[in-house]
């Protein structure tokens, strides 16, 4: 357990990190033999994206690494969350491994280390290779292995510097968008149960991959993975409402990827929630002998993408219901709620079920970010949510959460899928047209949270 030595509420060597993922911001979509993915694809359908906008280049963080691990250096990163692009590794999802694509993250992992930045690295940030999304992609029960073969073949490259892996980032999202409402590549509308049949194939894929990444690599390493946390806040601090609160977070109550339990107690206890066993009974998919072992691979963290919560408090017997927000309640730019209790109740609830050190692995917002007049960019909103957010985290922690580290999402402006460039999550400012970067109040703001270890939020 990580204990607090500095004061502050943070433990000595809490890992203060930005995150950021290959599809969003590398660019170099069709260069040094990459293969394509489905959001390749997808950014090619009429009306897919705002204004047909594509990753194709993104922020060229691909030519642009060096300028960019120097800007992190500067910020004072400690940890650095990247993902790797499977078909730039593996052309064609698998088999031949493409080298100049696998040698692009060795000099990154190179470089991250020589600025003193711990890589924490993503396998699956959702650009699926698209000649397996044609051999049936997650639909396929192969899929699982496909992505074995992958991780094993990034595990063997960078595992001898790489110690900290995520198999897969928020499942809810890429099966849930991508695969039932089509708002998101691959833009797929199945049955929900063909979307339970992913779902199972996504989670053995999971556990192959760590199964994977203890094989291959040559040390000891740290395994865990993102799911997005669908956290619910009690509307009061009634005991009735926080329990309502903790069943609404833990409960399956709808035909939906967008649950914890689903996707977490496979992971965690090797089986799936007696609620959404009896609400999705007669569309469930096969579940071998072993598969669900396969699944629950000792994983060290609780890794959990954490932006908002939605308020819940006792209803008639007991049960939970939604409280609207009241109206002219504070939204981002994405028209997201601001909840900074989020992270407080998200960990508390999360160490409470599953008992691993937390991991914020995203938290952030979009803001309506432009260069000013003095050439700064001032985004005085930003630097209050996050602090108003890690207050929040801190006093989860002085209650008994253990929580290793806060990785802010993102370290760039980036691409942010279906909205195109709409949206600005960035700690640094990019201008697409010329690439420049520009550090924002907020970059500044979180080199002196860094350099304080959380000192700065005050009391």
């Amino acid at each position: 357990m990580m204990r607090d030595q500095s004061g502050t509420g943070f433990p000595e060597g809490f890992l203060w990190g930005a995150a950021a993922a290959s599809y969003q911001i590398e660019g170099a979509a069709y260069e040094d033999g990459k293969g394509l993915s489905v959001w390749d694809m997808f950014c090619r359908k009429p009306d897919a994206v705002w204004n047909g906008q594509t990753g194709d280049v993104a922020c060229d963080h691909y030519h642009r690494y060096r300028e960019d691990v120097g800007i992190m250096r500067d910020i004072g990163l400690r940890a650095y969350r990247l993902s790797i692009s499977w078909p730039r590794v593996l052309p064609e999802g698998t088999g031949a491994v493409n080298e100049r694509g696998l040698a692009f993250y060795d000099r990154l992992v190179d470089a991250l280390l020589e600025a003193g930045i711990a890589p924490h690295v993503t396998l699956f940030h959702w650009d699926f290779p698209l000649s397996l999304y044609h051999r049936g992609g997650w639909l396929n029960r192969d899929s699982a292995d496909w992505f074995a073969e992958y991780t094993s073949v990034v595990v063997r490259k960078l595992g001898d510097r790489v110690k900290d892996w995520m198999t897969l980032n928020e499942p809810q999202v890429f099966v849930g968008a991508g695969h039932y409402e089509g708002r998101h590549a691959p833009g797929d509308r199945l049955r929900f149960a063909e979307i339970l049949r992913i779902c199972h194939h996504v989670l053995l894929a999971h556990g192959k991959s760590v199964q994977a990444i203890r094989a291959a690599s040559p040390g000891r390493c740290n395994v865990y993975y993102a799911p997005v946390a669908q956290v619910k806040i009690p509307a009061s601090s009634s005991p009735e409402d926080i329990e309502a609160a903790r069943a609404a977070t833990w409960s399956v109550a709808a035909r939906t990827t967008w649950t914890n339990t689903w996707w977490m107690d496979p992971v965690f206890f090797g089986r799936y929630p007696e609620d959404g066993l009896r609400l999705f009974a007669g569309e469930l998919p096969e579940i071998r002998g072993g598969d669900l072992e396969i699944i629950a691979q000792p994983v060290d963290f609780c890794g959990v993408n954490v932006y908002w919560g939605v308020p819940v408090r006792a209803g008639a017997g007991g049960a939970p219901e939604v409280v609207p927000h009241p109206v002219g309640h504070p939204i981002t730019a994405f028209e997201w709620p601001v909840t900074p209790e989020c992270l407080y109740w998200g960990p508390r609830f999360f160490y409470e079920r599953y008992g691993r050190p937390i991991v914020i692995t995203e938290n952030g917002l979009s803001c309506r970010d432009w260069i000013s007049l003095d050439g700064e960019v001032h985004d005085p909103q930003r630097i209050d949510f996050t602090a108003r957010h890690l207050r929040e985290l801190r006093r989860a922690m002085a209650e008994g959460a253990v929580v290793n580290g806060y990785f802010h999402w993102s370290i760039l402006d980036n691409f942010e899928w279906a909205h195109g460039y709409k949206h600005r999550f960035g700690l640094v400012f990019v201008d697409y047209p010329t690439g420049r970067r520009v550090p924002k109040d907020s970059a500044r703001w979180y080199r002196e949270l860094i350099a304080s270890n959380g000192a700065i939020l005050g009391a």
